[in-house]
């Protein structure tokens, strides 16, 4: 893994996992965790250790886990997956924005 698709791969991780943190609801979390095991299972085991979120705007996590997650499309990885795991992803912010 090169270092700019580890670095990707770490914010995405470390934004959504904020997101979880910071859920509305139990169900919403839920959601967020299983993102967070789809991106793990992407990149088959091997994730980089999350880093410092430097906002709690839920709004702005959002973006950038959507857009970190989105630019690992141009890294080695199984772009249907990417896809699923983008989707997830959407999916969880709207039950998040239900409760």
């Amino acid at each position: 893994m090169l270092l700019s698709h580890a670095v990707l791969l770490a914010e995405a991780r470390s934004y959504v996992a904020r997101l979880a943190d910071t859920a509305g609801s139990f169900d919403a979390a839920l959601e967020y965790e299983r993102v967070l095991l789809q991106l793990d299972e992407l990149h088959g085991g091997t994730v980089p250790p999350i880093t410092v979120v430097p906002t709690g705007d839920r709004d702005v996590l959002f973006s950038v886990a959507r857009a970190a997650m989105a630019n690992l499309e141009e890294h080695p990885v199984d772009k249907l997956q990417l896809a699923i795991c983008l989707s997830m992803l959407e999916a969880a912010w709207d039950v998040d924005q239900s409760s």
